[in-house]
């Protein structure tokens, strides 16, 4: 394994950790705060930031490279977080981290279609997949199903942004630009949802110290730091492999959960993060999923 692999592997690790934890800092936001003004203060506070670290600007790009960044903001930076956000507001914090961990499988069947030269499925792959379906659903019986759906449809989402992540890897760019101008559009696709969501400014909730720490931690953290560390990891890993980090934010957001928010770890949690962890596992392992000997795509 050489010294570039081995940063993927840490960089996609320390992002994970970090997103499983972000579920209960917005959690504990929304109490005061709607989910697209989360969405858009950690955001803009994430540009401002990657614009002061690296500023340099990106050289001419092509119709289609800015079309992808276009897709990109809008599946991974506006809509993604802002199904996510509203999936908090109707369910337990614990339960989208478990839902969302099936990110991963639809990551490999949009890589099997529009990466056709590096992925290939198998039949264990979808078996995977029903283990995986069966875990979360176990684990949501209690919840309301709206919120499960739309944390679903987040980790879809994510999925269509790992493929177009791939894709803006292969531009030549640096990563930090490439991250700026993704979240660039990914903020201008969030305006016209300020006016519909009844977004207010109203810069004095950050008096409070619990709200200002966390927002820092969603801007400079989860959202500058991290993007920037996952879209690396795809870039040297390829959208899949790195993708099976997913795995480990069931584990981290239910601890946490019940650590910070002290939402209850039953029984039916621990054996839905079993069966979901267990199902992932299952559907990525080499003999369901042949990756083919191609530079960047198995990260070995």
């Amino acid at each position: 394994m050489n010294q570039q692999t081995k940063a993927g592997h840490l960089c996609a690790l320390l992002t994970t950790f970090i997103w499983g934890t972000t579920f209960i800092s917005t959690k504990v936001m929304l109490a005061d705060f709607q989910p697209v003004e989360i969405l858009f203060f950690r955001f803009v506070m994430g540009l401002l930031v990657l614009s002061l670290i690296y500023p340099h600007r990106m050289k001419k790009t092509t119709l289609k490279q800015e079309l992808t960044f276009t897709a990109a903001g809008l599946c991974g930076v506006c809509l993604y977080y802002l199904m996510e956000n509203i999936a908090l507001t109707y369910t337990m914090a614990s339960n989208v981290g478990i839902i969302i961990s099936v990110a991963p499988f639809f990551t490999a069947i949009l890589s099997h279609i529009f990466l056709k030269n590096e992925e290939k499925l198998g039949v264990g792959f979808f078996e995977g997949f029903v283990a995986a379906m069966a875990g979360f659903n176990g684990s949501s019986l209690h919840v309301n199903p709206l919120g499960d759906l739309l944390a679903l449809l987040a980790a879809f989402l994510w999925a269509c942004y790992s493929i177009f992540t791939k894709k803006i890897s292969g531009f030549g760019y640096h990563t930090i630009l490439t991250t700026r101008r993704t979240f660039f559009y990914g903020i201008l696709f969030m305006i016209p949802a300020l006016f519909i969501f009844d977004f207010r400014f109203a810069p004095e909730r950050f008096a409070n110290p619990v709200y200002l720490f966390n927002i820092l931690f969603l801007g400079l953290g989860a959202s500058a730091l991290c993007f920037v560390s996952w879209n690396y990891a795809v870039k040297v890993r390829g959208a899949v492999t790195t993708s099976i980090y997913i795995y480990l934010d069931p584990v981290i957001t239910v601890a946490a959960s019940a650590l910070i928010l002290r939402e209850p770890l039953t029984w039916m949690t621990a054996a839905g993060i079993a069966l979901t962890l267990g199902g992932l596992i299952l559907s990525e392992r080499r003999s369901f999923i042949v990756r083919r000997n191609r530079k960047g795509v198995s990260g070995t």
